[in-house]
């Protein structure tokens, strides 16, 4: 039977309208090798101000996990906001699932697509697993990093030790990448410290029919590409200022990890948690979070330094 209406089309719609009304514009980029990239950017490039980009997590596309701080950055910086491969517009037909197989084609449309070659960056979840590798690959490019919930330093055998609230990368899967309303209802309770009860099935199959729908194997492949064969010793330090972000209450990538991650990167990094909040601390926390990258981001003085041991929160052309 035919949908007459679509609650999840029309918020799709509005975000769309607001993105734009905040001076974004929507672009589409052939990056070669059967790889196009969608990313939202400025109408109106300025040099004077920073670049700052926004990379989103699993879930729906970058516009539905950036819409309630966007307002908070564009008066500062010239944002863009792209969707990573295989969600909203933009997918490959290279076999390629890796996060440095993600960086590269960021950086590839930041370099060679729009003409931004040093950015200020944030990656929320999975996003944060694509940034640091950014900053791996491309150290030159990335000026500062936020790393939101992303388990970068996880590893393999975390999950056999009862680390997370999965047991193997096949329930971590069918959680993630759900595919019926009584999954999505077990996402939402361990993405949220307080998830939203009550939502009727019709708008969760909704959400799921036009959001997440496309490319499983390609999400699900994504995902084993995290976790197999993950080793903290073998992840790379980065140089690059870095402010770790958490949901005190994360429920998929545990606090555990962000102390890990501040461990690893030592006086480079510093972690900063958000009480009473989850795994989704974007949506519970969206004061607070912007809160802390704006404190961050916005600061030329910034030094972490200079900050305590650990910090706790409760071209004038128009780019073508």
């Amino acid at each position: 039977m035919a949908r007459l209406f679509s609650f999840t089309n029309l918020m799709d719609r509005g975000y769309r309208y607001f993105f734009a009304y905040s001076g974004l514009r929507s672009v589409s980029k052939d990056l070669g090798d059967g790889t196009i990239m969608h990313c939202w950017i400025p109408k109106i490039y300025k040099p004077s101000k920073r670049n700052l980009v926004l990379l989103h997590g699993f879930g729906a596309n970058a516009m539905w996990q950036y819409a309630d701080i966007l307002s908070h950055f564009t008066q500062k910086f010239n944002v863009f906001v792209p969707d990573l491969l295989f969600f909203g517009g933009s997918y490959t037909s290279r076999p390629e699932r890796s996060e440095s197989f993600q960086a590269k084609c960021v950086m590839k449309m930041m370099g060679n697509g729009f003409g931004v070659r040093q950015f200020n960056l944030v990656g929320i979840s999975y996003g944060g697993f694509v940034g640091y590798s950014m900053c791996v690959q491309f150290p030159e490019a990335v000026e500062r990093l936020v790393v939101c919930c992303a388990g970068i330093c996880l590893e393999e055998k975390d999950l056999r030790n009862g680390l997370f609230r999965v047991s193997d990368i096949e329930e971590a899967e069918r959680i993630l990448l759900a595919q019926t309303p009584d999954r999505l209802k077990e996402l939402m309770k361990i993405a949220f410290a307080r998830p939203i009860k009550g939502i009727p099935n019709y708008f969760l199959s909704d959400f799921i029919h036009v959001m997440c729908s496309g490319f499983v194997k390609e999400k699900r492949e994504l995902i084993q590409s995290i976790l197999n064969d993950r080793r903290c010793s073998r992840i790379p330090k980065i140089d690059q200022p870095t402010l770790i972000l958490w949901g005190e209450k994360d429920q998929i990538f545990p606090l555990t990890l962000g102390e890990r991650l501040e461990r690893h990167l030592g006086e480079n990094a510093r972690l900063a948690v958000i009480a009473n909040a989850g795994h989704a601390v974007n949506f519970e926390k969206a004061k607070e979070f912007s809160k802390h990258l704006k404190d961050f981001l916005y600061d030329d003085s910034y030094s972490l330094m200079s900050s305590s041991p650990s910090f706790y929160s409760c071209r004038e052309d128009e780019l073508h």
